[in-house]
């Protein structure tokens, strides 16, 4: 399965089963010109339970490996779990998306793209920048920032800098934004 059936398999199942999603992380930062070779795709979801159980049951019968039990466990908690085609190993993290303000502005505000051929929906360039800095802060990872730099690089003077502002100080990640140096 190349990254392109990947994408159009948990697409189609999450459309199938109703459950909201969006592309995030390096991949779509791909989408927007700033990318890096990554043997994964991030998406956001926001299902629930029953949902979920019908997510996980149909991408199974695509041939990808998917814990059921560690689908719920995201769920209950917030966080993520894999989808892996086990022939080429791409996998895909699925994150459940936080119950907080940014995580459901930032839901709101995806938008609808063509990617590899696959309509989807892609988190905005400013969303992800932010998404990319608590990573970074969470991880202490440069390679983020770097990923943060290019963003910016690609975006030229379209982003805007008054959401940005605001999220950063809201989720206190001004070291991190400092540390990408531009401004």
């Amino acid at each position: 399965m190349t990254i392109e059936a990947l994408l159009r398999a948990l697409v189609d199942s999450l459309r199938m089963e109703g459950i909201p999603f969006m592309l995030t992380g390096s991949v779509a930062g791909a989408f927007y010109g700033a990318g890096r070779a990554t043997m994964d795709v991030d998406v956001v979801i926001d299902p629930d339970a029953s949902r979920l159980q019908a997510f996980v049951d149909r991408i199974e019968s695509t041939g990808a490996y998917v814990s059921a039990d560690a689908a719920r466990e995201a769920l209950a908690h917030r966080t993520m779990f894999n989808v892996v085609d086990p022939e080429t190993g791409w996998k895909a993290d699925l994150i459940v998306r936080k119950d907080r303000p940014f995580s459901e502005g930032e839901f709101r505000r995806r938008t609808s793209a063509d990617f590899y051929g696959v309509p989807i929906d892609v988190a905005t360039i400013e969303d992800l920048v932010i998404a990319k800095l608590e990573w970074a802060k969470a991880g202490e990872s440069t390679r983020q920032l770097e990923d943060v730099r290019e963003l910016i690089r690609v975006a030229g003077g379209e982003l805007d800098r008054e959401y940005l502002r605001r999220w950063i100080a809201s989720l206190r990640l001004e070291q991190q934004w400092a540390a990408v140096g531009i401004d």
